[in-house]
């Protein structure tokens, strides 16, 4: 029912634009995703079709059949125009069989290599969608990309060159062209080659040298679905990408022995890490750890593999507290422990919440892996924290103090409320054999994408 009410209104106001803007009825495009539109569209196609809202799915497909141009200019994120437009056209496909959206992912796909044309291999941020020479799509001459404005002197950050290769393994499958999972995995050997300090991986790394640009080490963001992607990368493969597995493995080693803490209080969390000094706090976005971690644990050895568990419980719990101690029972963009504070925002700057989706995510791995009941008695508590406070006439905002039971809200739907908070949470109510977790993996914008499909290795 949330996620008729969150399509219906983004049909009803802003069809063809971004995303929702629910308080004033309008649509939103923004400056993430170049001259594309429909962003709400291609995010929504999978989960309406998991929750059998065929005829709203309909709708969205009919959408992309007649709507969605790809021939367009403007400068877009290569990270998010692969997890969100890619991920969600490559998991309609797998999910219906549907042509038109392998077609659209492959066409889209080709306007993302230029990115990668760079003295090391590892893309740049930024990619004009326009600028193309289509007579030599794989020349190193077309196409035209930078890095971002704030990234530091021009560098690539970890979690956006680090989070392409699950979604381009299935490109080349689909095209039969080897392009795509070559470029998207030549990562692993820079980043092998690069020392790490304390076996970290810092957030920035030149394009240009292949040298880190400074340490600052994140598991939210900035860092985080580079780790996800390890893991996700070894289990797509069926277990055959022993690379990716043994990444994972040691920057999980590496994380626990440097930013694992424990508070006062008994929470355990992930500190971040600026050249050797700790800050003790944690971001929403880092708390998607708690179910890659779990879904880790699986697969480590019997004798570390309840330790795992153990930790994943106690960072998800720790998440969960972030959300149980403000006065919505939603959680803050960033929460810290210092000063005698615990999981708890200090500054305005940081009492927000967008409608993530972060913490029920590691709800339901917590709930697939151990069928503890409390994980879904917490996701029940965020639907109706969702539907107090983020509904409002014509679609779900998200609130800019969670602190106050009178919330502001930001007048914004953002596509991954149905693309990834809504999925998560209906998962966490099925029986584990929809969309199970040995079957299928899902893209950091939750686009489950099928196991073993692939036999390309970069």
């Amino acid at each position: 029912q949330m996620m008729k009410f969150a399509w219906d209104n983004y049909k009803q106001y802003a069809l063809g634009k971004n995303e929702l803007r629910p308080l004033t009825k309008n649509g939103h495009i923004g400056n993430m995703f170049g001259g594309l539109r429909g962003a709400t569209v291609v995010d929504a196609l999978d989960t309406l079709y998991i929750m059998e809202l065929e005829e709203e799915f309909q709708e969205a497909k009919k959408w992309v059949e007649k709507s969605f141009d790809l021939n367009v200019n403007g400068e877009a994120s290569l990270f998010e125009v692969n997890i969100r437009y890619i991920g969600g056209l490559l998991a309609a496909y797998y999910l219906t069989g549907e042509e038109v959206f392998k077609s659209k992912a492959l066409e889209l796909g080709e306007k993302l290599l230029p990115a990668f044309n760079t003295p090391t291999g590892i893309p740049r941020g930024v990619i004009n969608l326009g600028r193309q020479d289509t007579r030599s799509l794989f020349s190193p001459c077309s196409g035209m990309s930078w890095s971002w404005g704030w990234a530091s002197a021009g560098s690539s950050i970890l979690a956006e060159f680090g989070t392409l290769h699950l979604e381009f393994l299935h490109l080349s499958e689909l095209s039969g062209n080897p392009v795509f999972a070559e470029k998207a995995s030549t990562f692993q050997f820079v980043l092998n080659k690069v020392e790490k300090p304390e076996g970290l991986y810092p957030n920035f790394l030149s394009p240009v040298t292949g040298n880190w640009v400074q340490h600052h080490v994140s598991i939210g963001g900035l860092g985080d679905s580079f780790y996800e992607y390890l893991i996700k990368s070894w289990l797509m493969s069926d277990k055959k990408d022993s690379e990716a597995k043994k990444m994972y493995d040691d920057a999980l080693e590496a994380i626990e022995k440097h930013l694992v803490k424990k508070s006062a209080g008994g929470l355990t969390y992930i500190a971040e890490w600026r050249g050797g000094i700790l800050d003790h706090k944690m971001g929403h976005l880092a708390c998607f750890s708690g179910g890659m971690i779990a879904l880790g644990a699986e697969h480590a050895g019997e004798e570390r593999k309840q330790h795992y568990v153990d930790l994943a419980a106690e960072i998800t719990n720790t998440c969960h507290e972030s959300y149980a101690r403000s006065d919505t029972k939603l959680g803050p963009e960033a929460f810290r422990f210092d000063a005698g504070t615990e999981a708890m925002a200090t500054r305005l700057s940081e009492r927000y919440y967008i409608l993530r989706p972060e913490v029920v995510e590691s709800y339901m791995y917590m709930w697939r892996l151990t069928h503890n009941p409390k994980y879904r008695q917490w996701g029940w508590e965020v639907v109706k924290a969702l539907e107090k406070h983020c509904r409002v006439e014509a679609g779900f905002s998200g609130i800019r103090d969670v602190y106050t039971t009178t919330p502001t809200h930001d007048n914004m739907q953002q596509s991954f409320f149905l693309a990834e908070t809504l999925k998560y949470l209906y998962l966490l109510f099925c029986e584990d054999d929809v969309l199970s977790l040995d079957d299928w993996v899902f893209n950091t914008e939750a686009h489950p994408l099928p196991v073993n499909h692939t036999n390309f290795k970069a």
